[in-house]
């Protein structure tokens, strides 16, 4: 497998992932009483920084301290939303190298990827401030969220195999009749 090939497969598999992990929210809203449609709750609005949901916060940080220049309260939903998805989005591309590196990339590897998510999830966004310490959220926070981390490193992990898998069949030659 080509480094671009990993790099694509993972940037695939790491939206089949984000899928997944928000299907597991999704559920938990829906179990609490939500009732908009999975599009409506993914794609809700933002009305403002203090609302935004930790991904959106760590773009913020990037964004002004680049520019140098404050970003209004109408910006937060697009922001968080592409941050979300591209944050998803690019650690899948990050498994595709590491996984694509080895002999046969196992769907089972994505686990502790999700595992290695969650983890990283709770060491830097408390440090950024943007989380609470580990121990200060209840067990069932806690509990649903690695859950929602399995489901995504589990998607990751099949859809990234599936789709090497496809990648590396014989190719098919258009030209001539099978």
């Amino acid at each position: 497998m080509t480094p671009l090939a990993a790099v694509a497969a993972g940037l695939l598999a790491g939206a089949v992932g984000t899928v997944c992990l928000d299907a597991v929210h999704y559920l938990k809203y829906r179990r609490g009483g939500g009732t908009d449609s999975p599009v409506a709750w993914e794609f809700a609005p933002v009305e403002g920084w203090e609302k935004a949901p930790a991904p959106g916060h760590v773009a913020k940080r990037v964004i002004e301290g680049f520019t140098q220049r404050e970003l209004p309260d109408r910006s937060a939903w697009l922001i968080s939303t592409v941050a979300h998805w591209g944050y998803g989005t690019g650690l899948g591309a990050a498994y595709g190298i590491v996984a694509g590196s080895l002999p046969v990339p196992l769907p089972a590897y994505g686990v502790p990827f999700g595992i290695t998510v969650f983890a990283g999830d709770y060491v830097l966004l408390p440090v950024a401030g943007l989380y609470k310490p580990i121990w200060e959220y209840g067990a069932k926070v806690v509990a649903l969220d690695l859950g929602a981390h399995l489901a995504y490193g589990a998607a990751v992990g099949i859809a990234f195999r599936l789709l090497t898998k496809a990648m590396t069949a014989a190719p098919c030659d258009l030209r001539r009749p099978a």
